[in-house]
């Protein structure tokens, strides 16, 4: 089950403890309680979702050949990439921001249609993130961001909805509102994705549209059980 994080105490330099203590000030007091669900006045002011790969999107675990970057291999989650689909649909902006290049990534954001992959070799990820929002008018307050390590940690100080997977390292972990119960790699962007969607009222309508698009849900035994859980007439 997914849990929100109380309020802890983080060793960061002051003017990032400034930024961070005024975006926990800026969200409803509900945040702070471990309900082990995203606060909906949280989750619908969220208009980008910005996710590392190492650590996030990935395993952490890079499969070298001695050819350099160019040769590196890496493990993407299937359902992963669904739910930056269904965030999509649901009109949520996403963004791949990584701090290292690599062909794999480049490859993956493609085939998965995210326009907004960038790379940096010197994991600069902030001035990245602040020109993207700023060239999307957006606020901090109105982005989100799923970390595991300390490269991210000027971006997640800022975001107004920072989110850490459960293998990020504890300085990530603590400083983050959401905690994910899977690590990156194996499912943690999927249960980001539908946390967020669920919270905003949209993971039923993206899920329903995405099934339709396929042929709809049939008759059988698991779609009479589809419209009993998710309260459906849709059949094809």
């Amino acid at each position: 089950m997914t849990r929100l994080k109380q309020r802890a105490w983080v060793v960061l330099p002051p003017e990032v403890l400034t930024m961070a203590e005024r975006n926990r000030r800026a969200l409803p007091e509900s945040v702070a309680l471990a309900s082990g669900t995203l606060p909906s006045a949280v989750a619908r002011r969220i208009a980008l979702v910005v996710f590392d790969v190492d650590g996030v999107l990935t395993d952490a675990g890079v499969l070298m050949n001695g050819k350099g970057n160019a040769g590196e291999v890496k493990r993407f989650d299937v359902q992963d990439g669904l739910g930056l689909k269904l965030l999509r649909d649901a009109g949520v902006q996403v963004a791949i921001v990584s701090g290292r290049v690599s062909p794999a990534t480049a490859a993956r954001a493609q085939e998965l249609g995210v326009v907004e992959c960038h790379q940096d070799n010197g994991a600069q990820k902030l001035p990245v993130v602040d020109e993207l929002r700023t060239r999307m008018g957006l606020e901090w307050s109105e982005v989100a961001m799923l970390a595991d390590d300390l490269p991210d940690a000027a971006v997640l100080t800022r975001v107004g909805l920072p989110a850490a997977v459960a293998n990020a390292v504890p300085l990530i972990r603590d400083c983050a509102l959401w905690v994910s119960t899977r690590s990156g790699g194996h499912g943690a962007v999927r249960e980001f994705c539908d946390a967020l969607l669920e919270a905003r009222g949209d993971l039923m309508r993206v899920s329903q549209a995405y099934v339709d698009e396929r042929g709809g849900v049939g008759q059988g035994p698991a779609g009479l059980r589809w419209r009993e859980q998710h309260h459906t007439d849709a059949f094809e």
